[in-house]
């Protein structure tokens, strides 16, 4: 039975992965409590332990602003704990699974990106995430490098819980309308993944670099708007309504990390290589929004 090691138990999307393979004993969960992923020594340390042929490494410094002061932290989490992963599945034959980013681009494209468009990373997050990228393909290690955007879970922070949260204290809100993207539930990347590691075993597919994310495209008002009538469906008690959001440009919003204003990401290779029939992106952020609605009512 194939060892798995999936980091990040806490996160989004490692949490996503928990609920489907919690139970299994072939599937070993860490947390930063377990393995510090910022220290390479403590890494190589735990997976000699393990021995594990298959990593999910959905954990990540994911804090895009702090990253801008903490680049130091930022780059050891993002690239130098990666590295120490992809030179133990070189080392044994196995296979890394890794997720990375939109904002690896400079968002000037004005179409979807596609694998390998040029990168331009605009801030600390997304060069140290296009950093641990290198370190993977560098390693000559077997490895599927996933990128996705705007990842939404019933677990953790997100935009939809924050949206939620500040339309239960606040009558009007502003929101950025001039950053384009999609928005990729954790349960979606987690369950698509799976996907993939099925076909995997039992099928020859290439493997690198490919973007995951679900089908449609969006910007972050329309999100917020969406969030807010699904809400308002649902009877949450709400002080914020749909028609009082207002849609506001990059520059009325500052932040210490610059964003892509075009994150759209093609996912036409992946979809040919492993036969998807990815979801519309409305499907999996409906279930968030149920999800942490339920959870609001029980608070």
């Amino acid at each position: 039975m194939t060892r798995i090691v999936v980091t990040g138990r806490t996160g989004q999307v490692g949490s996503a992965f928990f609920e489907r393979l919690g139970r299994r004993s072939d599937v070993i969960f860490v947390d930063r409590d377990m393995v510090n992923i910022a220290n390479p020594e403590a890494v190589h340390g735990f997976l000699r332990q393990i021995e594990p042929e298959v990593i999910i490494n959905t954990a990540a410094y994911t804090a895009v602003d702090y990253a801008e002061t903490d680049a130091t932290v930022a780059r050891c989490v993002n690239r130098d704990g990666v590295e120490a992963m992809a030179e133990w599945v070189e080392s044994v034959g196995g296979l890394l699974i890794h997720y990375s980013t939109d904002y690896v681009f400079d968002g000037q494209k004005t179409s979807a990106y596609v694998e390998d468009d040029p990168t331009a990373p605009l801030s600390v997050y997304g060069r140290t995430k296009w950093e641990g990228e290198e370190v993977i393909r560098q390693s000559g290690c077997r490895h599927l490098i996933l990128r996705t955007t705007w990842v939404i879970g019933k677990h953790g922070k997100n935009f939809i819980r924050t949206i939620l949260r500040l339309a239960a204290e606040r009558e009007t809100l502003n929101v950025v309308a001039d950053q384009w993207g999609v928005p990729s539930s954790a349960d979606f990347v987690a369950e698509t993944t799976l996907q993939l590691l099925r076909k995997l075993e039992t099928e020859d597919h290439e493997l690198g670099t490919y973007h995951l994310v679900p089908h449609g495209v969006t910007n972050w008002y329309e999100l917020a708007k969406y969030t807010l009538e699904l809400a308002w469906e649902q009877g949450l008690p709400l002080k914020l309504r749909p028609e009082a959001l207002h849609a506001i440009p990059t520059e009325a919003y500052p932040l210490p990390a610059k964003r892509p204003k075009n994150s759209r990401l093609s996912c036409d290779k992946i979809s040919r290589e492993f036969d998807l029939n990815l979801p519309h992106w409305q499907e999996g952020a409906a279930d968030v929004v149920r999800s942490i609605i339920a959870e609001m009512r029980k608070s």
